[in-house]
């Protein structure tokens, strides 16, 4: 019998102790993380727990019209909004021509979905005329600011303070002009201007109605932002409303203590639709904390570029811009100085949720169509139990019928499947407990039906290990010799099996959505833990019984009976027969 080789193989034959610690270390810390965040079972979606289901109804009378591509958008923004990653389980579908229902399962943040979901108004970036802080004392606050990405923002001490009206100064003396900056009938008036590239000829050739018309549109903002409170919710809900992108507006928000601000605001500048992506990100060199950084489309730089360096030239509260969604300011950074290249970022107060929520909303904010919330209720997760209690009952007959069949075909081969079948079940489960507060993860019945698949190519990944190792057997080799010749062979059929598996769950996610996402999710999941567990557990725990009499010496009941299997006789290594030696009488 040839020695076995050294290096690589050699090791692993005289420390598969270290796989076997490796593999229970990871168990006993995902386990352990898993009972000191407190989510010690896996989050149910919306068809086994139960949660929330919202109606949306396209408004009529909109520019967009409401036909099936506006529809569809409208559901794929929707849906990357509740779903983030994609595994929350939330479904968003439309149903009829103009309704789009949302199931929200029961432990997301419902509210904050809800507000997600409901704020369904197109995004604009507007220039700030005035604003006055509401609801108490108007004290100066830092405002976030807005530079390139890249170059460092000021720091909260540099940021300058919004202007703000004294709480004690009339509303028309407030509404006439911002405490710092030109008057706000001025700022008005120069938003009405003809742009550059008309004449200055026919800017004077302005007839005297038109002016006065103009003077007229100007005096009723002006009254409106006089009258309006931001501090009642009713207010506040129909603020927006009728509003054209080309015309100035007034409008609310909320500062960074949480006050209520009313705004002046200019025509939109950019769109929603311009940003091409945003994403919350901390800043680790530097002091800035969270930041939200934008990038835009071409045409969307452009615009961009012109507003902020036009504002950058104004004094507080006219170097600023307002985000607007759905009528309401969401942020209203200032800027210093022409931001160009198509990056921009966001810095200021803001904690991680803060930061998030505004990225998601300059994300996913431009809708083509207007929403109105037609209806809220709850769902029963009666229906879903049921179907779980069934589903469960389906998953353990399949499993049983694997373990009979392991115990009744590889007899005492069958305690090294069974094993590395609950290894794999604890894994899957703390994984999927740990997953659920940290990206969202929500287990559906698809989801439950990609585990039980899951078991067979787990089963079949050590089918292939131990027939590779009968198979030596079958050649005459002994058993240790036997694992570690069929390892290899073995090692290349289950990566390539197990990769097509991971590539199946891989194109189902990225095209599906909703419940299907759920299944590849898991399916994929369990693939890689089925990877782990056979190259940490099964094959260092195949290397360890190959050394004990009871399996080495092929009892009968061991399943390596090598007479059972039909084994040649054992290898041997042939000696050179010696040269004759001439025998003399003495």
């Amino acid at each position: 019998m040839a020695a076995p080789k050294k290096g690589r193989s050699a090791s692993s034959q005289s420390k598969p102790g270290r796989s076997l610690a490796l593999i229970l270390i990871a168990i006993v810390a995902l386990t352990g993380g898993m009972f000191l965040s407190g989510h010690t079972t896996p989050r149910l979606g919306i068809d086994l727990a139960g949660g929330t289901s919202i109606t949306l109804e396209a408004k009529s009378g909109q520019e967009s019209a409401i036909n099936k591509t506006n529809m569809d958008t409208a559901v794929d923004i929707m849906n990357r909004r509740v779903n983030g990653l994609g595994v929350s389980e939330a479904e968003v579908q439309t149903q009829g021509d103009r309704n789009i229902i949302v199931n929200i399962p029961k432990g997301t943040n419902s509210k904050q979905a809800r507000e997600q979901v409901g704020t369904t108004a197109k995004l604009y970036f507007r220039p700030v005329l005035a604003l006055e802080v509401q609801g108490g004392a108007a004290t100066a606050t830092p405002t976030p600011s807005t530079s390139t990405s890249g170059s460092p923002s000021p720091s909260a001490s540099q940021t300058g303070d919004k202007a703000t009206s004294s709480s004690s100064a009339s509303p028309s003396a407030s509404a006439s002009a911002t405490s710092q900056g030109r008057p706000v009938t001025d700022a008005l008036k120069a938003d009405a201007t003809p742009t550059p590239s008309t004449s200055a000829s026919a800017a004077t050739s302005a007839s005297p109605s038109a002016s006065a018309t103009a003077d007229a549109a100007t005096a009723a903002l002006q009254a409106k932002y006089a009258a309006l409170d931001c501090t009642k919710k009713a207010v506040r809900a129909v603020t927006g409303d009728g509003v054209k992108p080309t015309d100035p507006t007034v409008a609310c928000g909320q500062d960074s203590q949480g006050q209520w601000q009313k705004f002046i605001l200019g025509p939109a500048e950019v769109s929603g639709t311009e940003v091409k992506k945003a994403q919350a990100v901390f800043d680790t060199q530097g002091a800035s904390g969270w930041q939200v950084t934008m990038d835009f489309t071409s045409k969307g730089s452009k615009q961009f570029a012109d507003v902020t360096g036009r504002l950058s030239q104004n004094q507080a509260p006219q170097n600023e811009f307002g985000i607007v969604l759905d009528g309401e300011v969401v942020s209203n950074p200032y800027v210093s100085t022409s931001i160009t290249g198509g990056s921009a970022q966001i810095s200021g107060s803001f904690d991680q949720t803060e930061a998030q929520d505004l990225a998601n909303m300059l994300s996913y904010g431009a809708l083509p169509l207007t929403f109105t919330t037609a209806s809220v209720s709850t769902v029963s997760p009666a229906l879903g139990g049921e179907q779980l209690h069934a589903g469960l009952i389906a998953g353990a007959i399949g499993l049983a019928l694997v373990v009979i069949y392991l115990v009744v075909y590889y007899r005492g081969l069958s305690t090294v499947a069974i094993a590395s079948l609950l290894v794999s079940a604890a894994l899957t489960y703390v994984i999927m407990s740990l997953l659920g507060p940290a990206i969202g993860f929500a287990l559906n019945l698809p989801a439950v039906c990609g585990a039980i698949v899951a078991i067979g190519i787990t089963a079949d990944s050590f089918i292939v290990f131990f027939e590779r190792i009968r198979d030596e057997i079958r050649e005459g080799r002994s058993l240790r010799p036997a694992v570690e010749r069929g390892w290899p062979r073995a090692r290349r059929t289950i990566l390539v099996s197990d990769f097509v598996s991971f590539l199946a769950a891989a194109v189902l996610f990225i095209v599906t959505v909703g419940k299907v996402q759920g299944f590849a999710f898991t399916l994929g999941l369990t693939t890689l833990l089925d990877v782990v567990v056979v190259f940490f557990f099964t094959k260092p725990l195949m290397t360890i019984l190959a050394r004990k009499k009871f399996f080495a010496e092929g009892h009968r009941w061991s399943g390596l009976d090598p007479q059972r299997l039909g084994a040649k006789p054992p290898l041997r290594r042939t000696r050179r027969p010696s040269a004759p030696v001439d025998m003399k009488e003495a």
